[in-house]
């Protein structure tokens, strides 16, 4: 049996709170999903709610007491997921266990470390198991082809990061040398930001050059940061194209659960175990 099916024999009350928790399909676990997704966002309102000064001022005690409700909440649901689960360990570390438990925490830690509550705005990554419940997961095969192609071209793109890397730290040295403190530049960090910021367009304007040479070199570097942003946009859709191919004449559709599946030596879907055809 799956590490995550439910304890008990059917009809238990594990199992039963298991079918809810966990299925997603008619019934009581249909509109536990709804809440909880309900739930998410209105716990994440109150947090960013509370972060406005003004309305922390008039209402804090209503949005901590709001807060706190959530969370506990959520931690009675956590508790749950781990109770109704054959191996709660195997859900504990799981992607959407490690979430459930960071979505509780920051709540506690605020008792120790105040400010800390804001972090709870983590919970909102709870939201992708809207995939699930609105049945998306087909949806699924097709980011598994984007992740595909980012795992493909990551040496490409790891030697273009370290050729930018060198390109920011040589011409922010350079402009450390040439411009000095006078205009804002009192380190080769300092010079090695500017390049960075430069380079990638965003040009803050905290530091600029004012003599005729660091405004040369400036204007080579915005020149260079149109190319080089494209390069890795370039490496990744040819990935991702090559990718899409490869997909196209090895994926297989299940009929019961329209799961996408890549495997060509696949016989039945991981999902729903119907034989593939």
């Amino acid at each position: 049996m799956a590490p995550l099916g439910p304890v008990g024999l059917p009809g238990s009350r594990r199992a039963l709170v298991h079918h809810i928790i966990f299925d997603h399909d008619s019934g009581w676990a249909k509109w536990f999903d709804i809440g909880l997704l309900l739930a998410i966002l209105a716990s994440v309102s109150v947090v960013m709610i509370d972060s406005v000064a003004d309305l922390n001022d008039n209402y804090g005690p209503l949005l901590g007491l709001i807060e706190w409700f959530f969370t506990l909440i959520f931690t009675i649901e956590y508790v749950l997921r781990l109770w109704s689960v054959r191996r709660p360990r195997a859900y504990a570390f799981s992607f959407f266990g490690i979430i459930d438990l960071l979505s509780v925490i920051p709540t506690y830690i605020s008792l120790f470390l105040p400010g800390s509550q804001f972090l709870a705005v983590i919970r909102v990554l709870r939201i992708l198991r809207i995939f699930r419940i609105l049945k998306l997961t087909r949806y699924v095969g097709e980011a598994g082809v984007l992740g595909a192609a980012l795992r493909a071209s990551r040496y490409k793109v790891s030697v273009f990061l370290v050729s930018v890397l060198s390109i920011v730290v040589v011409v922010g040295s350079v402009m450390y040398i040439i411009e000095g403190p006078v205009a804002g530049f009192t380190s080769i960090p300092v010079g090695v930001y500017w390049a960075i910021v430069t380079l990638t367009t965003v040009g803050y304007g905290d530091v600029v050059p004012l003599t005729p040479i660091g405004q040369a070199l400036a204007s080579i570097i915005m020149i260079m940061g149109y190319g080089i942003i494209a390069v890795p946009t370039g490496i990744v859709t040819a990935e991702l194209t090559s990718q899409v191919r490869v997909s196209a004449n090895t994926s297989r559709t299940c009929k019961s659960c329209m799961h996408k599946e890549n495997d060509p030596k696949a016989l039945y879907c991981p999902r729903c175990g119907e034989p593939l055809a």
